[in-house]
């Protein structure tokens, strides 16, 4: 698992002993980002569920003001945390300990970019979407990305976040919600 581009291309990063953390792949995290081409730069962005912090660290490679990453792992949080000092990235970013609730009511500013890659079959998107709309924490024009198993169908709106996009690749899909 690497930085694909910006200012860490090429850093590998640090990635579990086992399969308890599901790191998206290249392939997804490359899609996804070319997805969010022009609106990461300058964005406030929250890597929820972050394992790795692939997600947000990329983001931040891309240019995006900061980042803040949420996880209740400890695993997690120890690959998160080093996987931000190898990429110098501290003074970008800011690590939220706790279950996903606790991180969004933690959150004190507006995201620009929400991105949502919970363990899969434990439907925890639609309450990750009630959430985000009870906290208030998605600025106006910002985006919600959710990587989700194929099976897993999600509505074309929940709240007042309307599904824009959907793209598949194998059996992970990514839903975009504005």
């Amino acid at each position: 698992m690497r930085i694909i581009t910006g200012a860490y291309k090429g850093r590998r990063l640090y990635t579990p002993a086992d399969d308890k953390i599901r790191p998206t792949t290249d392939k997804v995290k490359e899609a996804l980002f070319s997805i969010l081409t022009g609106e990461v730069y300058g964005s406030n962005v929250l890597d929820l569920f972050a394992g790795t912090g692939s997600l947000g660290l990329e983001a931040l490679s891309r240019g995006a003001r900061h980042c803040w990453f949420g996880d209740n792992s400890r695993e997690s949080l120890r690959l998160l945390k080093e996987n931000i000092a190898h990429c110098q990235a501290s003074d970008k970013a800011t690590v939220l300990a706790g279950d996903f609730r606790k991180v969004l009511g933690r959150l004190q500013e507006k995201m620009d970019i929400i991105l949502l890659d919970p363990p899969y079959n434990q439907d925890m998107l639609p309450v990750c979407f009630e959430q985000i709309q009870a906290c208030d924490v998605l600025a106006e024009g910002g985006v919600v990305i959710a990587e989700h198993r194929r099976e897993e169908i999600l509505p074309e709106q929940v709240g007042n976040l309307e599904k824009v996009k959907e793209r598949a690749y194998g059996t992970v899909v990514l839903s975009i919600y504005s």
